[in-house]
């Protein structure tokens, strides 16, 4: 079997790579070990900023979450007994967010490219990589994929990044000494935008999915366990940490799924070796407060889909020898954020009295300064994408 484009995972990163290489001609298959059913139920991200949305739109993959999503024209900064609105519409005219669970991105891709009649394939095993100097070909299930090119669009657990020889690549990261506890709810949001919540505590997050089902998460430590949280606990923490402004009242309801989340930063570099390239989770991790990992995963796979289409297209390798390069850019933009997002509103326990008033001094000038105001908002939007990427 032959294609141009082997890709690994059927994630928002290799899913979305299939679709757009498809748009400009290009084969491609991709190969995912988990089931169809997993991928389209598998909760992770919902905040999507502008490019990605434009990015779903172009592709025509769009509709849905125009229907269904939820526009956000900012953001709550909530603390010492106030909130305050970060407003997007007044700081970044014209780029907003949408929130729209990754798993109903999922769902979309999924259903188009087989609707275009793509070769999605699902719980494939014993996938390897091989000959990725030269001729790539994978290895899966007693078969053989030759292609010309390898995408590892396969996460952070993947098998991809860990083909790349040993001493090839640079890894750089952090980890972070709590986690968060994330919970989906069936109740109605309490807010129409998201809550980002420092207390001394810890951080809470309110978000939303739908009109119906709302998202939460709590700082916990990095050792927690989901069995010491039960549900009266989750809820009395999270009003704890919410209801700090006047009128404001936390709704409850059922929750439907738990999980917890280490927090860590992460990056691999370069994102490529020999015919390998490496996009999202495969290639780098953020913390999870700047809500940059699915929007970083499609921001790789434009540079990447240009790149392709200029190799298939003309034989040119300048894009794709400029791969990792220009998308580190930007990765580490994102890194910046996500850190800063998450040391502006976390509480360390190291962090005597001194560092304490440091926090609360600069989150004064980050909700009084416009300047300060901008430049959360255009990160937390989203980057504009250079032309034709």
């Amino acid at each position: 079997m032959r294609t141009q484009v082997g890709i690994i995972g059927a994630g928002p990163a290799g899913l979305l790579l299939s679709h757009l290489l498809h748009l400009r001609g290009i084969s491609s298959v991709v190969l995912e070990k988990r089931s169809r059913e997993y991928v389209e139920r598998r909760v992770r991200a919902g905040v999507l900023e502008q490019g990605t949305v434009d990015t779903l739109v172009e592709a025509g993959v769009g509709e849905r979450m125009l229907r269904e999503g939820l526009p956000h024209h900012g953001i709550e900064l909530r603390y010492g007994g106030a909130g305050h609105r970060i407003p997007f519409e007044k700081l970044v005219p014209g780029r907003a967010i949408t929130v729209y669970g990754q798993q109903e991105v999922v769902k979309d891709l999924i259903a188009a490219r087989l609707a275009a009649g793509g070769d999605v394939r699902f719980e494939v095993e014993d996938v390897e990589l091989h000959s990725l100097e030269s001729q790539p070909y994978i290895t899966f299930g007693g078969e053989r994929l030759d292609c010309d090119v390898v995408a590892g669009c396969d996460g952070f657990h993947g098998v991809s990044r860990p083909a790349v020889p040993e001493g090839v690549l640079s890894v750089f990261e952090r980890d972070y000494p709590f986690a968060w506890l994330g919970i989906l709810a069936r109740v109605a949001p309490s807010s129409e935008e998201l809550i980002y919540a420092r207390t001394e505590r810890g951080f809470a997050l309110h978000s939303m999915r739908s009109p119906a089902v709302s998202r939460f998460y709590l700082q916990v430590p990095a050792d927690a366990r989901l069995e010491d949280w039960p549900d009266e606990r989750i809820w009395q923490e999270l009003r704890t940490r919410l209801e700090t402004v006047p009128g404001f009242g936390l709704a409850t309801g059922e929750i439907m799924e738990r999980g917890i989340t280490p927090m860590r930063g992460f990056v691999a570099e370069p994102m490529q070796y020999g015919r390998l390239y490496l996009a999202g989770d495969a290639a780098h991790i953020v913390p999870p407060t700047g809500a940059k990992g699915l929007n970083l995963a499609v921001a790789d796979v434009r540079v990447l889909t240009e790149a392709l289409a200029a190799y298939f297209g003309s034989g040119s390798t300048e894009l794709l020898d400029g791969y990792s390069d220009a998308c580190l850019k930007r990765v580490w933009r994102a890194q910046h954020f996500s850190w800063w997002m998450t040391t502006l509103l976390h509480t360390f326990e190291e962090d005597d009295p001194y560092a304490r008033k440091l926090q609360l001094s600069y989150l004064d000038y980050v909700t009084s300064s416009e300047a300060a105001a901008t430049t959360l908002a255009e990160n937390y939007v989203g980057l504009p994408f250079e032309p034709g990427r």
